[in-house]
């Protein structure tokens, strides 16, 4: 849920924004790598901070699982909507104040939202947090690329990677665990106070003067990207799987502090332990898209979590805790797996390409949530299940499809990159 905006990282991106840049003194150094992680860890906090405490934010705001849905689903439309300008807007300003401006923004409307008493204007401030967030990621990870030497941005963008995920699974246990559910405005605080620490920090090391690089005239527009109906399919590949994944970790905490099992907030929010298996099972998925193909992976990572959402149907807990660990593994293969042919099939215009495939994917999140909501009103939790278990359907599907098209064509070599985490 776990952004958690998130970046995708690849080499033949890395050298557009690259290209001719210099080193600023200190960078590259295990003192920027823990800058970098903690303002992206900071950053992705905020995103699912609300998750785990969706059933008191019903009871609390006396509205519907769906309406209480819209504090998570609101930051990642406005990511969704977000990701594309700023992504224009740094490649022709320096990324220094658009960081400053955008860390204290979404701070500033952190505090709203511990101070609000009213439901739609948390949202509100919630949608404009997502808005502002890829002010500090998508403008982070160009900054990075520009100024660092492909040695040492590899070491920093690992710490970028890891901090997705350490900053996603972190605010779900700062709402839900760290401070007590029913005060989960200390949540919003103290995530706050973090990221303005975070971009303060920024301040200070980032450089005052640099300058923005013209997007290359020659790469193909996302117009034209968009007319690919190869592209296409990877684009829908990551909107699905956010879509069932959001889906699954937004009304779970209904699910469980509901009969039969009635677990307080507390021992809900440990189950989201669970989203380490991503960590470490990217790694896996790339190189078993490289023995299998990435169309054969994508599929067996929907079958796999096809599977385990099938599992969480049965009411027995140790099940529905190994079923999400399944659901885990599942998707970041198929995320993973969807990056990596994404990347292979284009020479020019990956930047573009990848930020479309942020675009669908968090469009994706957004609408997954937004059915999700409606499903687990009319059918409850089985309702859940099968939507996104017919969500799966999309990966399969694209999966096969790839696998057919690489049987025609000699294998590409493979194509570094980072997929954005939640």
């Amino acid at each position: 849920m776990e952004t958690e905006e998130s970046s995708i990282v690849n080499r033949n991106f890395i050298a557009k924004c690259g290209e001719g840049a210099g080193e600023a003194a200190g960078l590259g150094s295990k003192s920027l790598q823990a800058r970098v992680f903690f303002l992206v860890a900071a950053t992705f906090a905020t995103i699912y901070l609300t998750q785990p405490v969706l059933p008191v934010l019903r009871r609390e705001f006396g509205i519907d699982a769906a309406r209480a849905s819209l504090s998570v689903s609101a930051v990642i439309f406005g990511i969704a909507l977000s990701t594309l300008p700023f992504g224009r807007l740094v490649d022709r300003f320096p990324a220094r104040p658009i960081i400053l401006f955008g860390g204290t923004f979404v701070s500033l409307c952190g505090f709203l939202c511990a101070a609000t008493r009213n439901f739609p204007l948390l949202v509100a401030a919630r949608f404009a947090q997502g808005l502002f967030i890829p002010a500090l990621t998508t403008c982070l990870m160009v900054y990075l690329v520009r100024r660092l030497p492909p040695e040492r941005l590899n070491i920093a963008m690992g710490a970028y990677v890891s901090a997705t995920v350490a900053g996603g699974l972190g605010g779900r246990l700062l709402a839900g665990f760290i401070h007590p559910p029913l005060h989960w405005r200390y949540a919003f605080v103290t995530a706050s106070v973090l990221l303005l620490a975070g971009t303060v920090d920024a301040g200070r090391w980032l450089p005052r003067e640099e300058a923005g690089q013209e997007v290359p005239e020659e790469e193909a527009g996302f117009a034209a990207l968009l007319s690919r109906h190869d592209l296409l399919r990877l684009f829908s590949v990551g909107a699905a799987a956010l879509g069932a994944f959001s889906t699954v970790f937004n009304y779970l905490p209904f699910y469980l502090a509901g009969p039969p099992f009635r677990l307080p907030t507390q021992y809900i929010t440990m189950l989201y332990l669970s989203y380490l298996v991503g960590v470490g099972i990217g790694p896996v998925a790339g190189r078993l898209g490289n023995r299998l193909g990435n169309g054969l992976t994508m599929a067996l990572g929907a079958v796999v979590f096809a599977l385990s959402v099938l599992c969480a149907l049965l009411p027995f807990l140790a099940l529905v805790g190994v079923s999400l660990v399944g659901m885990c593994a599942g998707f970041f293969v198929v995320h993973t797996a969807a990056v990596g042919a994404l990347n292979r099939k284009l020479t020019a215009s990956r930047g573009r390409a990848n930020s479309l495939y942020l675009l669908f994917y968090y469009l994706g999140g957004t609408a997954g949530i937004t059915a999700g909501g409606y499903a687990y009103q009319r059918w409850g939790w089985r309702g859940v299940i099968a939507l996104v278990a017919s969500l799966m359907l999309v990966p399969f599907a694209a999966g096969l499809l790839e696998a057919r098209a690489d049987s025609g064509r000699q294998p590409a070599s493979a194509v570094a990159t980072s997929p954005p985490l939640q």
